[in-house]
């Protein structure tokens, strides 16, 4: 997506709160009155994209600054983890002053972004109508846990939503107990999408010079991001249950015991599963009519299941990992986070990386993405409440007055 250069004032007005950046979203200005993780990561992978972000937090700052432990240094990793890139200013909305700047820098950014209670913003002239009243080209992106009609007011935490949605009912043993996932997974995937929809609107106001509202929730992006599972129920009247590591529709495609310990196996089609049952020394099962097919396969693991094992049981799951890597069959062998991020390492995927420089600077996870041309950057460490202050206000006042020339000028 195209980006309209900034003019030389805003140019260098910019360069007071993101130096150097020279990423695919550069010249992009974001207000983020998000906080916690939805909004939080949303905006990140803009800034990580160039983009220059005013992370606009109460006074106590965003919660996450208190979730702790684990803590690196007096700072939560969980704060650190979606807030680099940005500047931080401090506003006391209720005091009409500090409302007023709020609503200033929401008056010259491409981008408002907020995570408040539907309606909340309205009495301090920040919500969509009021923004874009003032500032008519701004894509005012909203995120709310079940959105604002009847849901309106129901909190959106996360764990709320994977219980509601369906999630942990299909998460954990059979004839155990709902689990959690290990993560936010919908308030990340809502950060995912939020910035899909602001990156769409950017676009269509690139064509079209119109600003819009766009609305994500965490309820809408749980059911569209449980996929397979929603269109179990809702094209086929199934209702997924809880199987523990086992998949709805493929087998084998789960751990599997070994001679000391459990080993991701997978054999999504009739070549994988061919390939498997020739490294196990298992010739006749490709071509017996129980298992010929992924439906059979399926439909008979019970019967399946057994006779893997019994082979599976003759080396340690790090054995079999070589061996049916060289065959080409895909597996796994269950590790914890550390030796996750020391295998991407060796992987070449290099996924750490400083944010910041010199002795301030924090590791954190690569962006993602890649680009051939214009790469993500890491200029800035997460910011510490209110520290970028003078900056944005020096920003603000130099923008302004560059907007003010070109109308007079006009």
């Amino acid at each position: 997506m195209a980006q309209t250069p900034a003019p030389t004032g805003q140019g260098a007005a910019l360069e007071l709160l993101r130096p150097r950046s020279t990423g695919p979203l550069a010249g992009l200005v974001v207000a983020d009155f998000s906080r916690i993780l939805a909004g939080p990561y949303c905006t990140m992978l803009l800034a990580d994209l160039g983009a220059t972000v005013i992370k606009v937090e109460s006074p106590q700052g965003d919660d996450t600054r208190s979730w702790s432990p684990p803590t690196r240094g007096d700072e939560a990793t969980y704060y650190l983890a979606i807030n680099r890139n940005k500047s931080s200013i401090a506003l006391n909305l209720k005091d009409p002053q500090e409302a007023a700047l709020a609503q200033r820098i929401a008056a010259q950014a491409d981008v408002f972004i907020e995570n408040f209670r539907t309606g909340a913003l309205a009495r301090f002239g920040l919500d969509y109508d009021s923004v874009a009243a003032a500032n008519p080209r701004v894509i005012y992106s909203s995120i709310s846990g079940f959105g604002t009609k009847q849901g309106a007011n129901l909190p959106g935490y996360d764990l709320l939503v994977q219980a509601l949605s369906g999630l942990m009912s299909m998460t954990g043993d059979p004839d155990g107990t709902p689990f959690r996932a290990g993560i936010s997974v919908f308030d990340v995937m809502t950060g995912m999408h939020s910035a899909v929809g602001i990156l769409a609107a950017l676009q269509h106001r690139e064509r079209t010079g119109q600003g819009q509202h766009v609305e994500t929730n965490l309820m809408s992006s749980a059911l569209s991001g449980l996929v397979n599972q929603t269109s179990a129920y809702v094209a086929g009247g199934v209702v997924p249950q809880r199987m523990g590591n086992a998949h709805l529709s493929l087998f084998p495609y789960e751990p599997l015991r070994t001679a000391d310990g459990d080993l991701i196996v997978v054999a999504g089609n009739n070549r994988q599963f061919a390939k498997l049952c020739e490294v196990l020394d298992l010739p006749d099962l490709p071509t017996d009519p129980r298992f010929a097919e992924p439906a059979d396969r399926n439909e008979r693991r019970e019967l399946l299941r057994p006779l893997l094992l019994e082979r599976l049981a003759r080396h340690t799951a790090a054995d079999w990992f070589d061996i049916l890597t060289a065959a080409d069959v895909p597996c796994a062998p269950i590790q914890d986070v550390a030796a996750g991020v020391r295998l991407a390492e060796r992987l070449g995927l290099e996924p750490v990386v400083d944010a910041g420089s010199g002795a301030d600077a924090i590791p954190t996870i690569r962006n993602p993405i890649t680009f051939s041309v214009t790469p993500p950057t890491y200029d800035l460490r997460p910011p510490r409440l209110n520290g970028n202050r003078t900056a944005v206000l020096e920003w603000l006042s130099t923008t302004e007055q560059t907007s003010t020339e070109e109308e007079r000028s006009a």
